[in-house]
C-alpha cells in the first residue's frame, strides 16, 4: 500500500471516532446536569451534648479543591437528600414561657413570623412552600388537639426599620405568644452601616417583649450572594450578641446552613433558589423542621433546668 494510502485511511478513521466522541460527551453533560429533585426532608437529629452548647464561628468558607468540593446536584440524585442538623442548631438557649403557659392553658398557639422575603417566601415554589407555613404544619403535629396558627408577616426587601414599623398593626395585634423576627440580610446587601442597625435591633426587641410575647431571632441565611458581602460576619455576630444582651432566643439559621455546605457537602442549589440568594422549597422545609423541634423543646422544657443551661 502506498503511503499516502495509508494517510487517507488514517484520516478517514479519525473522522469517524469524531461523532462517537460527541455522542459520548454529549451523555455525560446531561448527567452532570440533571436537577436533583426536590424530596421533603425529614429531620435526624444528631445525639445532644450534656454540655451548653457553645457558638460556631460564621466563617466564609476559602475556595475549596476540587477533591473536597461539594458534590453536584445530580450526584446526590440517586439517594433523597435528608434533612439532618446537629441539636446544637435546634437549641434555643432560653425557655418560651409565655408559649409554654398558652400550651398548658390548652388554648390554640399563636405565632407570628416576621421578616423580609426569606419569611415571605422568595424562591419558594409556592406560599404553602415558605416557611412559616412549613413550620405551622410541623408544631400542629407536636400541639394537637390546642392547634397553632402561624401568621406570615414576611415582606420582600424590607429591614429592620421597616418591620419595626408594621410591629403594631402587623405583629402586636395578632397577640402572639411567640414571634419569630427574621433579621439583617437586606441590610447587609444593601451596604448599610452596623450600628444604626444594633440600636433598631434592640429597640425592637424591647417592644416585641413588651406586648407579652416570647421572642426568637433568626440570622441571616447562607447563601452565594449574602457570603460574598464583607459585612456578612459581623452582622451575624451583632445578631447574636444582641439576642443575649436582651436575653432572647436566636435561631442560628446561617450557622445550620453553612454546616450543609461546608460539613454535610451539600451543593448550594439543593438548599437555595437559582438566584443565589434565597432558599428553595427543601431549604424552607428544613429550617422549619429543625425551627419546630427546637420551639417544642424550649416549650416544654422545666425552667429550672433551662435557667441552668441559660448563657451568662
Amino acid at each position: 500500500m502506498f503511503p499516502y494510502h495509508r494517510k487517507a485511511i488514517s484520516c478517514v478513521a479519525q473522522a469517524a471516532a469524531v461523532p462517537a466522541v460527541l455522542v459520548a460527551f454529549a451523555a455525560a453533560h446531561a448527567e452532570m446536569t440533571a436537577p436533583a429533585p426536590f424530596v421533603a426532608p425529614d429531620v435526624t437529629p444528631a445525639a445532644a451534648s450534656s454540655a451548653p452548647p457553645t457558638a460556631i464561628p460564621a466563617i466564609i468558607p476559602a475556595p475549596a479543591k476540587s477533591a473536597a468540593a461539594p458534590a453536584p446536584a445530580a450526584a446526590l440524585a440517586a439517594a433523597p437528600v435528608a434533612c439532618t442538623a446537629p441539636a446544637e442548631f435546634s437549641h434555643l438557649n432560653l425557655p418560651l414561657a409565655h408559649t409554654a403557659r398558652r400550651i398548658a392553658s390548652g388554648k390554640p398557639l399563636t405565632v407570628v413570623a416576621v421578616g423580609s422575603s426569606s419569611t415571605a417566601g422568595a424562591g419558594a415554589s409556592s406560599p404553602s412552600a415558605s416557611y412559616p407555613s412549613r413550620l405551622a404544619v410541623e408544631l400542629d403535629k407536636r400541639f394537637a388537639p390546642e392547634g397553632v396558627t402561624v401568621f406570615n408577616r414576611g415582606v420582600n426587601g424590607e429591614e429592620t426599620s421597616d418591620m419595626m414599623a408594621r410591629f403594631e398593626n402587623g405583629v402586636i395585634a395578632e397577640h402572639p405568644q411567640l414571634v419569630l423576627w427574621q433579621v439583617g440580610t437586606n441590610s447587609v446587601l444593601r451596604d448599610h452601616p452596623l450600628a444604626p442597625h444594633a440600636t433598631q435591633l434592640h429597640e425592637g426587641i424591647e417592644e416585641l417583649k413588651a406586648s407579652g410575647a416570647d421572642v426568637v431571632l433568626m440570622d441571616l441565611q447562607y447563601s452565594p450572594r449574602v457570603i460574598a458581602k464583607t459585612e456578612t460576619l459581623d452582622m451575624v455576630d451583632q445578631i447574636a450578641l444582641t439576642a443575649k444582651e436582651e436575653n432572647v432566643d436566636l435561631f442560628r439559621r446561617f450557622a445550620m446552613m453553612r454546616a450543609w455546605y461546608e460539613e454535610q457537602h451539600l451543593p448550594f442549589d439543593v438548599f437555595v433558589s437559582p438566584d443565589g440568594l434565597h432558599m428553595n422549597d427543601w431549604g424552607y422545609a428544613c429550617v422549619a423542621k429543625v425551627l419546630a423541634r427546637g420551639i417544642a423543646e424550649a416549650a416544654t422544657r422545666p425552667i429550672a433546668s433551662a435557667a441552668a443551661h441559660a448563657p451568662r
